[in-house]
């Protein structure tokens, strides 16, 4: 298959943000269109921006803008005005909505095909609208959902499967055996590696991450998880929903991970723990015992410092997030 990119036009925003049932006004050009997405301070005609701020700050950046349209706060309409043939957008989570569209135009915009770099070995299946990138390999038995994207110099071992619509970065490793020895009075012996890795919908994976593959069971990660940079998994381990794991993590074997959970920058959680859903584990934690749901932890070892934060769980997921 050749790559090719997939055709795309200019972008009226305003059908967009109706389909997506959201509250706005608008003022400016109410034809205007755009192409491309771009922050405030560089984008130009064709391009869409947002600016989250209120008062001076943000009277300044949307007045010395050149973007073609700008998503901005309700609180700034009738105190802010778009350029000649520019538009400007009025509503409550600018930040959010132009992350949704961003993500639209972005999908648009993508190449999709395989490489004639790549390898792909004949039993592997491959869905429609990938992207398989130069010198990746795509080892026996893989499936490969629809709308996924593979980047360059990735290894998928044998019998991985990905679901559909996941990214996964340049130099990640899915499928290699997990460390797991057993032990007797003269040498050590290698424990059977026998599992799949399992990726569900959604899944981002950037580079140069590793995922081991399950000894007796499956190592999976469920839909919309998105994993950082340099982070292993180890075998056996099940992490839930729309996870956020940040870069440098390690996760031990057979650990569980609940839905709508936040690892911070090099956290280490220990092998068989346990964490429930909708927690934050601070940075750097070494979290060495089970953890409830809603919970904060942090320190060496992770204790419980829900208390001691002042700021409410929802907006330190959102600060996370961002």
């Amino acid at each position: 298959m050749q790559k090719h990119r997939i055709n795309y036009s200019g972008w009226h925003i305003k059908s967009i943000l109706s389909d997506m049932n959201i509250i706005y006004s608008i003022e400016g050009n109410d034809e205007k269109t755009i192409k491309s997405v771009s922050s405030i301070t560089s984008a130009g005609i064709d391009d869409l921006s947002f600016c989250y701020y209120v008062g001076e700050k943000a009277i300044k950046l949307i007045s010395q803008s050149n973007a073609g349209i700008i998503l901005c706060k309700s609180d700034l309409q009738g105190i802010v005005k778009p350029r000649e043939g520019a538009q400007i957008i009025f509503l409550d989570k600018p930040r959010h909505v132009f992350v949704k569209i961003a993500n639209k135009i972005i999908e648009k915009k993508r190449i999709v095909g395989i490489s004639p770099n790549a390898v792909v070995s004949q039993t592997a299946k491959i869905g429609s609208d990938c992207y398989v990138g130069d010198y990746t390999v795509i080892g026996e038995n893989c499936k490969i959902g629809n709308g996924t994207v593979i980047y360059d110099k990735v290894t998928l071992d044998r019998n991985c499967i990905i679901g559909e619509r996941c990214v996964i970065h340049s130099g990640v490793m899915l499928r290699n055996d997990g460390f797991a020895f057993e032990r007797d009075e003269e040498r050590l012996y290698k424990f059977p590696q026998l599992g799949k890795v399992v990726i569900g919908n959604d899944v981002e994976i950037c580079s140069n991450s590793h995922i081991a593959n399950g000894a007796l069971s499956d190592t999976i990660i469920c839909d919309g998880t998105k994993i950082d940079a340099l982070v292993h998994i180890s075998h056996n381990v099940i992490v839930g929903k729309n996870c956020e794991i940040t870069a440098g993590s390690v996760i031990g074997g057979s650990a569980e991970i609940g839905d709508s959970t936040w690892i911070g920058l090099n956290a280490t959680i220990k092998d068989h723990v346990k964490i429930g859903s909708n927690v934050i584990v601070a940075s750097g934690a070494s979290v060495v015992s089970d953890v409830p749901n809603d919970d904060i932890v942090g320190g060496v070892p992770a204790k419980s410092i829900k208390r001691k934060v002042t700021a409410s769980r929802d907006n330190l997921f959102l600060m996370a997030g961002q």
